[in-house]
């Protein structure tokens, strides 16, 4: 922040007294006097920059660095071109607010808006929106935008990451809508049970599938549209936003929505965030979407310009009203992801799709040899299921080797209800050599 020069104490003073206050202590005399900090707060002495330096490093030495990960469930470890921090770090990126006035912030809203356009192209999609906090979030304002007088009813497949659906949970929580589970079935969505429910429900409003779902089966998508829509409900995919360079699109599908965490478009693991969801929809739901909606248009002399065509600002002003819960300003990891798919292009994009399942089909077949055998037989993209012997076990060798293995899961496919589960990823990161060095380490466990 080189440009950023602070307040000096008689600076400060002189903006108090302009305002009517003589000091802080006459702004701060609304709070009652039990509820100041009395005297010195117990705070540590101060410490040079040297001293300081060699304190942050001793507490970072604590963290655990893996080497290779083998681990999604939701956040996934992919390259990043060191373009996307090049760029994304400049000065005027970093301090850009949230662009209100189109005039002075053309340089922001043109972002957002290629953004959008990217997500609407790769979700295949007419138009996508900013804002989103992340892929949860963005899917329970999907399951809001389908809400009516008419239609309150969610319906949420099984097979999807249980964080999403504590989500959506929470957002319905007091709004007088319920949300019903539909069960999984061999790892899928039991498409009988969901015919069935949708059938007997005229309140139905939207059923929300996962795109591969959280067990990393592709299921048959297109079935689960075509049952949903006939029973006049809403279809909603959520969707890792790689597998779509590999699998059919949102839009090939016919799905209403498309939404999504956008974390693995260059945003990196980063201890768990910031985030990015996206949301993307067909033309005519338009004024439902949150967020925000940046538009192309021309100024008065015919020159290209970007506005904020639609802000939906009751969420800011009428809170206890508001259809959304979406506000602040996500657009640096909008950029992020902006620049993410600008820099490996539509060859690039494809190319990680195909890395990443290749290398999950290979790991697959390579567990598969030592005992380790899929817990379903669906289709899957770059995660997949396996039994386990002992998944502590195996764990826990693989991290000796500064190896982090795929998330232990509760058994819910295989034949043998005793045995442990792991859900394993695959990623253009892990090498045939990261792999084999992974079935090395479970021979020898086992």
């Amino acid at each position: 922040m080189g440009t950023f020069i602070p307040n000096t104490k008689e600076e400060q003073l002189k903006m108090l007294n302009e305002i009517g206050y003589k000091d802080f202590d006459d702004l701060f005399k609304v709070i009652p006097e039990a509820a100041k900090v009395k005297g010195e707060l117990d705070l540590p002495e101060g410490m040079s920059e040297i001293e300081v330096d060699r304190k942050i490093q001793g507490l970072a030495n604590k963290n655990v660095i893996f080497r290779s990960i083998f681990r999604g469930a939701g956040a996934y470890n992919h390259y990043v071109p060191s373009a996307v921090d090049a760029i994304a770090n400049k000065e005027e990126f970093l301090t850009a607010y949230t662009p209100y006035q189109a005039e002075i912030s053309q340089g922001i809203l043109q972002s957002i808006f290629e953004y959008q356009t990217m997500i609407a192209e790769i979700t295949g999609m007419d138009i996508a929106n900013a804002s989103m906090y992340d892929g949860a979030s963005a899917a329970a304002e999907a399951c809001w935008m389908c809400k009516d007088r008419k239609h309150s009813t969610i319906y949420v497949s099984g097979a999807i990451d249980e964080r999403i659906l504590t989500v959506i949970n929470t957002y319905s929580f007091g709004r007088g809508s319920k949300v019903v589970v539909i069960p999984a079935k061999d790892g899928v969505t039991d498409k009988d049970a969901l015919a069935k429910a949708l059938a007997d429900d005229p309140a139905a409003s939207c059923f929300l599938m996962q795109y591969p779902n959280f067990f990393g089966i592709v299921e048959d998508a297109d079935e689960l549209c075509k049952i949903t829509q006939d029973a006049g409900a809403k279809f909603i995919m959520y969707c890792h936003p790689l597998a779509l360079g590999a699998l059919k699109s949102p839009g090939e599908i016919g799905a209403d929505i498309a939404v999504g965490e956008g974390q693995p478009l260059g945003l990196g693991l980063e201890f768990g965030g910031p985030y990015l969801g996206f949301l993307s929809t067909r033309q005519q739901y338009m004024r439902q979407i949150p967020g925000r909606l940046i538009g192309e248009t021309v100024d008065t002399r015919g020159d290209r310009g970007f506005v904020l065509t639609i802000q939906a600002r009751e969420q800011h002003i009428r809170r206890e009203k508001a259809s959304s819960n979406i506000c602040s300003n996500e657009a640096w990891c909008a950029l992020r992801a902006g620049i993410y798919l600008s820099t490996i292009g539509p060859a690039g994009y494809a190319q990680v799709a195909e890395l990443c399942s290749s290398k999950a089909h290979y790991m697959a077949e390579e567990l598969d040899k030592i005992g380790m055998k899929l817990c379903f037989k669906g289709e899957f993209w770059n995660e997949f299921a396996t039994t386990c012997p002992d998944a502590d076990k195996l764990l826990a060798a693989l991290e000796a080797k500064g190896i982090l293995g795929g998330l232990k899961f509760q058994c819910c496919g295989c034949d043998d209800s005793d045995c442990d589960c792991i859900l394993w990823c695959c990623t253009e990161l892990n090498t045939k050599e990261d792999i084999d060095e992974v079935i090395a380490i479970a021979k020898e466990v086992f």
